[in-house]
């Protein structure tokens, strides 16, 4: 094995940069060599994998869903790609078992087809570094959380070598919105505003493995922001460990208000996003900025954690309850439809039943409109894992039977009260698991709502990244429906983004899209600022 912790092998390519040259990109048969990548984890890790895709298509390989017949099948009559990349979280304990399970259903796969590769990126790699090699001799690449970049080397390298490759970087050398991006959707896009986090909650060992926080400059942030309207996207989400003390590096604490701002005045960019902020860093000047700028949607996800000031102490969260709902107030004062979501985590060691009913409290009185509700884990390399009064697992899990069922009710109560609400709803490419039955497709109302809708006879069917306009008929705790009696109850507005969306299902078809320019929209974007912009 091959092993790098602070440098990089001078004989080779170095990590953090675009290079991305491989020496062959066809199997043995004379196929395109395909890929995978499987992501576990938050919307950091999300687009990281966006940025995974777009190195490896760099390099020749393609998506295995789009490599057409003639691939070697699994017992499943799935195809089997050359190369599987696994983004990992170190976050919770379940991540690791839905790794290490997962890489031992594809060791017999790769003994059958002994070119397929196998590479382990993310935080559980930067955690776990020599753990994986030791529990799953058969992967072949193990890379960091800061040298994404190096990803498609080290599979040459380990092809090359018939070796193991593991390079494991301590800090970030260059911002990973240099590397080649292979997104999602084209209606919507991800852009990172800064990497790491300067908190040290004790819960959580993201500091130790991505680093501490680094921000962009604000125009690096705003190009990158217009090529994706360019290239499209009505929707962007700003990205960060923690959004709200954007600005820090460069000792602005307003910078993230005059972010959001600035975003206002980019023409086609018709809805911002932004997650996640710390409730200790959320200033005014953040909730008026959201206020005046008209695309900054009535949506804000701000983790709570804990509703009990101990169990906010223990976990060094530098606010208390109080703080909390008092920006809870100050944003519906402001921004009356905000629906807001949040982060909780229950059976954190010495948590009482004192301490879990106001958990209870606060959450009764925040009405999140949907909460992330997780239980403890203790994860080892954290503070939190040291503490005294670990508790027993069946405590926890009826605390958190007991936090889900209230928030449950809370969302149903809210989702409720938008019946009879008129929404405008972004329709996206993933429908609901009923879809079939009940002939609805779904989309994101400006509030983040979840909406099923069905399309009247006699209406224009949206395509993906289209808006219509319906009136909310029914709810549930977890989405919305919209069921329009008639045609006359139901509008539709055909977007640029739906425009990409044809152009894009049209060019992965190979069937030419009338009135495109011949190469007018690739499917890996180059990187940041050099994304290509359609044409026509």
């Amino acid at each position: 094995m091959s092993l790098t912790q602070n440098s990089v092998d001078s004989s080779a390519p170095t990590s953090n940069t675009a290079n991305t040259a491989v020496e062959s990109t066809t199997d043995a048969a004379g196929h395109p060599r395909t890929y995978q990548v499987r992501t576990y984890g938050c919307q950091m890790n999300v687009h990281d994998s966006e940025r995974m895709a777009g190195l490896l298509e760099t390099a020749g390989l393609v998506a295995v869903e789009e490599a057409g017949p003639g691939r070697i099948l699994d017992a499943n009559g799935d195809a089997v790609p050359d190369v599987v990349v696994f983004n990992t979280c170190a976050v919770r304990e379940n991540a690791d078992n839905k790794l290490y399970g997962n890489l031992g259903m594809l060791a017999h796969i790769k003994e059958i087809n002994p070119g397929m590769q196998i590479a382990v990126g993310g935080c559980l790699a930067q955690k776990d570094r020599d753990t994986i090699q030791k529990r799953a001799p058969w992967v072949d690449v193990v890379f960091g959380t800061h040298n994404v970049g190096a990803l498609p080397v080290l599979l040459e390298r380990a092809r090359h070598n018939a070796d193991a490759e593991m390079e494991i970087l301590e800090s970030l050398e260059v911002f990973p919105s240099t590397l080649p991006t292979r997104r999602d959707a084209v209606y919507s896009g991800w852009v990172s505003i800064s990497v790491g986090c300067n908190n040290t909650c004790t819960f959580c060992i993201v500091p130790s493995l991505r680093g501490k926080e680094r921000d962009r400059r604000p125009g690096e942030i705003l190009a990158e922001v217009q090529a994706l309207v360019d290239d499209g996207a009505i929707e962007v989400t700003l990205l960060g460990q923690n959004v709200n003390s954007y600005g820090v590096e460069f000792g602005d604490r307003l910078a993230f208000g005059k972010l959001l701002r600035a975003c206002g005045q980019i023409k086609g960019l018709e809805r911002l996003r932004f997650t996640s902020p710390h409730p200790a860093a959320f200033t005014d000047d953040v909730i008026a900025a959201m206020a005046a700028t008209p695309n900054v949607m009535p949506q804000l996800h701000m983790p709570l954690q804990s509703g009990s000031d101990k169990v906010l102490k223990d976990m060094r969260r530098s606010y208390r309850s109080a703080k909390f709902l008092g920006i809870l107030d100050k944003v519906r004062e402001q921004i009356p439809n905000a629906a807001i979501s949040t982060d909780i985590i229950v059976g954190f060691p010495g948590e009482t039943e004192e301490d879990f009913l106001a958990t209870l409290d606060v959450v009764e009185k925040s009405r999140f409109a949907t909460a992330f509700t997780y239980q403890y884990s203790q994860r080892p390399g954290t503070p939190a894992a040291d503490l005294p009064d670990q508790l027993p697992k069946e405590v926890v899990q009826e605390r958190f039977l007991r936090l889900t069922a209230l928030q449950d009710r809370i969302s149903a109560e809210e989702n409720a009260a938008q019946i009879g609400r008129e929404v405008e709803v972004m329709v996206t490419a993933t429908s609901g698991r009923k879809a079939a039955q009940t002939n609805r497709l779904s989309g994101r109302a400006k509030d983040q709502r979840l909406v099923h809708f069905s399309v009247p006879e006699g209406a224009p069917t949206p395509r993906p990244g289209d808006l219509v306009t319906v009136t909310i008929t029914a709810a549930a705790s977890f989405h919305v429906v919209a069921d329009p009696a008639t045609a006359a109850d139901y509008s539709l507005r055909r977007s640029r983004a739906g425009d990409a969306w044809d152009l894009a299902q049209a060019e992965s078809c190979g069937v030419p899209t009338p009135g495109a320019a011949s190469g007018a929209r690739p499917k890996v974007s180059l990187g940041m600022p050099s994304l290509q912009v359609r044409t026509a």
